[in-house]
């Protein structure tokens, strides 16, 4: 009997000092961090859209990056993610540049830790030219057109500059889709900082879970959700969401896919 209890003090010692020391392991029987989907069959107030991959095909920008790392194209991705770095570096120490230069400014780290010479104007040229002059993706402009059709505010929300977004637009076709453009500029903190969603949920003047972000990047849909906005995920060859994240209500490979969820919604 005595040796009984003192395995049960015993237990509940060790299962105190657990729930002490790591909280979310205590008594827990999943490893499973992610919350399933909510079910949600009412319609956003606006549809909030990513503009970089998510509208605009990066192909023709990805091949110019390539070349002028001499034909390194494994380096793309290392690339892209030490520009999205730098960008949150920026935000973090309170500082703000317009996201094409951040993007020369890691290509110049890119290619310096790879034994390439890349002066700061070839860089510049090799990101802020081709950025601006980006084809839509196929079905990019008969979707939003359905979605108008159907009655959804489109905007667009990027962390593109006020100026860079708009010459994107035009030089995509895509200028009279939008009723508006936000820019994170205006607000000088990069995506996904939560600040950036809260302004723009304001600057539309509806609340966040009111807003729908459609976003072909995990990090851009997991700050949309982590402040309480929706999101619709465009899983473009290469894009994953993020597995900490809770999950988006829509999922699919395509904006016209999406697009038929977005219209059933009441």
């Amino acid at each position: 009997m005595k040796k009984e209890l003192n395995k049960r003090r015993d237990f509940i010692k060790k299962a105190a000092l657990a729930s002490i020391i790591a909280p979310h392991l205590a008594f827990s029987t999943s490893t499973d961090n992610t919350k399933p989907n909510n079910i949600i069959t009412t319609r956003p107030k606006v549809l909030f859209f990513d503009v970089n991959e998510t509208l605009l095909d990066l192909t023709a920008m990805k091949d110019n990056v390539g070349k002028i790392l001499g034909g390194r194209k494994d380096l793309l991705p290392l690339w892209f993610t030490t520009m999205l770095q730098y960008s949150l570096v920026s935000t973090v120490g309170n500082q703000y540049n317009d996201f094409g230069i951040i993007g020369a400014a890691a290509l110049q780290m890119v290619a310096a830790n790879n034994d390439i010479t890349l002066s700061e104007a070839d860089a510049k040229e090799a990101i802020l030219g081709p950025i601006r002059s980006l084809p839509a993706h196929t079905e990019v402009k008969a979707s939003l057109q359905k979605l108008k059709d159907a009655g959804y505010k489109l905007v667009s929300f990027t962390n593109s500059s006020n100026k860079g977004v708009e010459t994107q637009f035009k030089n995509s076709g895509l200028l009279e889709y939008f009723d508006e453009r936000l820019s994170v500029e205006d607000i000088g903190k990069f995506k996904p900082h939560t600040d950036t969603y809260i302004w723009a949920a304001r600057k539309m003047k509806i609340k966040p879970e009111e807003c729908l972000l459609v976003a072909a990047h995990g990090w851009d849909i997991a700050g949309a959700l982590w402040a309480n906005w929706r999101g619709a995920f465009i899983s473009r060859p290469g894009a994953q969401l993020y597995p900490l994240a809770d999950k988006p209500e829509i999922v699919a490979s395509n904006l016209a896919l999406i697009t038929e969820q977005l219209i059933a919604l009441k």
